[in-house]
């Protein structure tokens, strides 16, 4: 089975990119499952139903999150509805809407999507480790487990993976928009990535002007973040998963550039 994560969706210039070229993707690599961040795709601030409903039609069919998941009230009934648009599992379960646990049914065969967010230099949150470790404890996953984890710390990012070595399908970071290059196989099987990238414009800081970030960190003012225009990339990883038994047997790094 072959599953392609895609990096963090930047606004609406984001989500034509991928709509432009994910179909082409999916034929040439014969991709089975696409997931893909869009807390940002919603002109780079959230995600709201219609940028959702924009990426499903474009060819995806899990969309995960992460702190900026709740920034557009309006998604919030949708989360609660769509069991394939999901929030990190780990916000607190009495205060947060929708759910970060995904059943995937292609009808021959189960997966599972899990979305987590990190704790170092982000919000303070329950523990994604102890958080995660509940949800293999309850047994109730099937044998193909992904893990998206919305994460800042490059060292927390791969402490889960090895943590989840064995444990899951996959585990793959998001959040900085950055794509990294250490995609690997960890030894009990699992593939890793500490970062997928963005999905946005290339001459940007994450995905916004440059002026306006340059600005802000001089200043420390407030600043409205429009996003930049321009030539886009599209970052994500292919994993293929062996269907008897969850664990991945390659990982491919992908960039497409406009």
């Amino acid at each position: 089975m072959n599953i392609l994560a895609i990096g963090d969706v930047v606004g609406s210039v984001g989500c034509r990119f991928l709509r432009s070229h994910l179909p082409a993707l999916k034929k040439t690599y014969h991709i089975d499952v696409v997931i893909a961040n869009g807390e940002n795709s919603a002109d780079g601030n959230g995600i709201t139903p219609v940028s959702a409903q924009y990426l499903y039609q474009s060819g995806v069919d899990i969309i995960t999150g992460g702190n900026h998941s709740f920034r557009r009230r309006e998604v919030y009934p949708v989360m609660d509805e769509d069991d394939t648009l999901l929030r990190p599992h780990n916000y607190p379960p009495d205060a947060a809407p929708g759910k970060g646990v995904c059943i995937y049914d292609m009808g021959r065969i189960q997966l599972a999507v899990i979305n987590l967010i990190g704790t170092m230099y982000m919000e303070s949150m329950p523990c994604p480790f102890r958080c995660v470790e509940a949800l293999l404890r309850e047994g109730n996953l099937p044998r193909i487990v992904l893990v998206d984890f919305h994460a800042e710390a490059t060292s927390e990012k791969r402490a889960l993976g090895f943590y989840l070595d064995g444990k899951a399908s996959a585990v793959f970071g998001t959040h900085t928009h950055v794509p990294t290059a250490d995609e690997q196989i960890l030894p009990g099987g699992t593939g890793y990535v500490t970062d997928l990238g963005m999905t946005g414009v290339i001459q940007s800081v994450l995905g916004v002007k440059p002026e306006i970030i340059i600005q802000k960190m001089r200043t420390h003012m407030p600043a409205r973040f429009d996003l930049a225009d321009g030539d886009c990339q599209m970052d994500g990883v292919l994993f293929t998963i062996d269907e008897k038994t969850g664990r991945c047997t390659a990982v491919k790094r992908l960039s497409i550039r406009s």
